[in-house]
């Protein structure tokens, strides 16, 4: 091959490259699209909460606080994810963020503080309540053996989890599910949980869309592997559905 011919493949090479490199980014830009900057901000603190990695927890607070997160529906996401990744994680998810926000108050900047949680309903009990929320993100009333095995679980889900912590309507539904399918994305041997909760994502209202820019936010931000994971579940979880 002459030299220019050796130059002119080069050219063409690069070119492709680019054009490769270009399409790529144009396609990770649409999928994320599909979640605004707060709900984006909703998977890496979750996410990183999850797996306990404080160091890039601290950017991800920043980030969500400069999303238009406030400071209470970063309270609100992460006490939630104590039922799902364990009070340790949680608690030190909680005085991360009490550091950031003292960096950020020491540095000027005056964060949005947010609105508290509404008293729950007075007209019902904890389980009541609950019952009825579980019953309408799940789509219909949950049994199951493991239930009727240990009531005791069965009775913590509805009154604690669902009546005390979904009950509280300073964060909407569809944001705590992608807190909670973030979470269990990040964590290794709950497919079946992540499976359950990417369903109830459907059922209030987040599209396939939005979900898979969930994933390219876990595959860009925090790891392939888990994004790859999510990505086999959510296929599943579609395809279960469209029988």
């Amino acid at each position: 091959m002459t030299r220019k011919a050796v130059a002119a493949a080069l050219v063409v090479g690069i070119v492709l490259f680019a054009l490769g490199m270009a399409t790529t980014t144009g396609a990770q830009v649409m999928k994320n699209d599909a979640l605004n900057a707060k709900q984006q901000g909703i998977v890496t603190i979750a996410a990183f909460t999850a797996k306990g990695d404080l160091d890039k927890l601290k950017g991800a607070l920043n980030e969500g606080l400069d999303g238009g997160l406030t400071v209470n529906e970063i309270k609100e996401i992460l006490v939630q994810l104590y039922a799902y990744a364990g009070f340790p994680r949680s608690l030190n998810g909680l005085a991360t963020f009490m550091a950031v926000m003292d960096e950020r108050e020491k540095r000027g900047i005056k964060d949005d503080l947010g609105r508290e949680a509404s008293p729950l309903p007075a007209d019902r009990s904890r389980r009541e309540l609950g019952e009825e929320i579980q019953t309408r993100l799940v789509g219909a009333p949950v049994k199951g053996r493991v239930m009727e095995f240990a009531p005791a679980i069965d009775a913590f889900l509805k009154a604690h989890l669902f009546g005390d912590i979904f009950g509280r309507d300073n964060l909407d539904f569809q944001s705590r599910e992608i807190a909670t399918i973030s979470a269990l994305a990040s964590m290794q041997g709950v497919d079946a949980q992540l499976q359950s909760h990417l369903n109830v994502g459907l059922n209030v209202g987040l599209s396939a869309a939005q979900l898979r820019g969930l994933i390219s936010v876990l595959e860009t931000k925090v790891g392939r592997d888990e994004a790859d994971n999510a990505d086999t579940v959510l296929n599943r979880t579609l395809s279960g559905r469209d029988k």
